[in-house]
């Protein structure tokens, strides 16, 4: 109705022109007008520029509506009553328009907000590799696997392991693969997974990266507890009536002995029967036992977590070295940086954990010149709580220390392989992690990781 209103009044007025030209040229032919020539030199003058505010004033309300669509400036308004022709529904139009373009756009952008929320927090660490090399770190998971480093291009991951970098670059999209992660002297195992995106034309690697670390270790343990049930049972079941009978045997030889006092000969061969079945029965007590200590591993019970500040903590653990560490001269350091940190775990077992770790830096300590552990409780790079316990002894070979967490795996004549295997067991049961490592000095750095704060 408005482009209508407004054709007919440009055309009326076209008209109107028209018409005062002629007149106005006819009568320019005619002398003695010169009064009724101005006065229709002024009506064409007037109307050509009411013609051309008609135009430019509509000219510029569309320009302005497509200049507000182009930079997308939804906060415009067509209101436009003083324009006449009825070009106020025109402007309701623009208006109608525009508000619809805005709540769109509201919209889109909610469910982008959305749609970042949810990647956010998606417990896979999510990155994109394009064609270039460059890499973009999508969610919180990634920013906390990388640490502090600064992750833009392939040539960062270097850092993680050689071979890391290379199954990233490899894998292909629908592919599973499995990598080498290396981060703060801790090895992981990652699975690398990959689909392949169009945005804008780019293709571009979209990488979801999974942390299966935790998983092969709580496997590789259930695999040895299962191992260590089975052969505990059958050795018990053989071992006890061998124990049973060899003091029966012993005390039945004692009873021999005494009828047969009167025939020496054949006492002093009871007394050496004696003797073989008192050595059965002493070994069959000290198998019991040893097996009874393997048993350990199978019983860990459920931690009991809460929040315990690490100062505390250390506290608690100095107390119980402190003194017989005085008299033999080993130096102790514990700090905490920063001092408020804390972690969710059972005190009693993590205590017990770092007493194992210290009583094992003692006996590695023993002649050694100027003796000194030190304990630290910081952020590692990925923010997870870290307790690092490092001596300045002669350290561990490093063919040894791939076995030191495998059950029954000893470098001790007396030792029986089970307290480290029992540490790795604890921290599992945290979800966190136990590394053995090189200190600064060149002795042993053990390092448990808390991977989770969560009670």
């Amino acid at each position: 109705m408005g482009f209508r209103r407004f054709s007919f009044q440009l055309s009326l007025r076209i008209a109107f022109l028209t018409l005062a030209l002629v007149a106005w040229v006819y009568l320019f032919m005619l002398p003695g007008y010169p009064t009724i020539h101005f006065l229709l030199t002024v009506m064409v003058a007037i109307q050509i520029v009411e013609i051309f505010r008609l135009v430019s004033r509509t000219n510029v309300e569309l320009t302005r509506f497509l200049e507000a669509l182009r930079y997308s400036d939804f906060g415009q308004r067509f209101q436009m009553p003083k324009v006449g022709a009825g070009f106020e529904e025109l402007g309701s139009a623009f208006t109608e328009i525009i508000d619809r373009f805005k709540a769109e756009r509201v919209h889109r952008e909610e469910d982008l907000r959305h749609l970042r929320a949810l990647t956010e927090h998606v417990p896979l660490p999510l990155l994109s590799l394009h064609p270039d090399g460059r890499i973009k770190l999508h969610n919180n998971s990634a920013r906390q696997l990388f640490g502090s480093a600064h992750i833009s291009r392939l040539k960062d991951l270097l850092p993680f392991g050689e071979d890391f970098s290379k199954q990233v670059l490899a894998v292909e999209p629908g592919e599973r693969r499995l990598a080498t992660f290396h981060l703060d002297n801790l090895e992981q195992k990652l699975t690398i997974s990959a689909t392949e995106i169009v945005i804008a034309t780019e293709m571009e690697k979209l990488i979801s990266l999974n942390n299966i670390q935790s998983e092969l270790d709580g496997a590789q343990l259930q695999a040895w507890q299962d191992l260590v049930r089975v052969l505990t049972h059958e050795i018990m079941n053989s071992i006890t009536p061998v124990a049973s009978l060899a003091k029966t045997a012993a005390e039945l030889v004692d009873d021999a002995i005494e009828k047969l006092e009167s025939h020496p000969d054949i006492v002093e061969d009871l007394s050496d029967v004696k003797s073989a079945v008192e050595t059965v029965s002493r070994r069959s007590d000290g198998l019991r036992d040893f097996v009874q200590s393997y048993r350990r591993i199978t019983r860990l019970p459920q931690p009991e977590k809460q929040r315990i500040p690490l100062l505390e903590l250390f506290d608690n653990v100095q107390r119980l070295v402190a003194s017989e560490w005085e008299k033999k001269g080993i130096a102790l350091s514990m700090t905490v940086e920063p001092k408020p940190l804390e972690i969710t775990a059972d005190s009693g077992l993590v205590e017990q954990v770092m007493f194992n770790l210290l009583q094992n830096a003692e006996q590695v300590l023993v002649d050694r010149e100027s003796p000194r552990v030190e304990v630290v409780g910081n952020l590692n790079r990925q923010g997870h709580a870290c307790v690092e316990i490092s001596d300045n002894g002669p350290g561990v070979p490093a063919d040894v220390a791939k076995k030191v967490f495998v059950p029954f795996f000893t470098t001790k004549r007396e030792g029986s392989g089970v307290g480290l295997a029992l540490t790795r067991q604890v921290m599992l049961a945290h979800g966190g992690t136990v590394t053995l490592g090189a200190s600064e000095s060149g002795g042993a750095k053990f390092t448990l990781t808390f991977l989770t704060n969560r009670a």
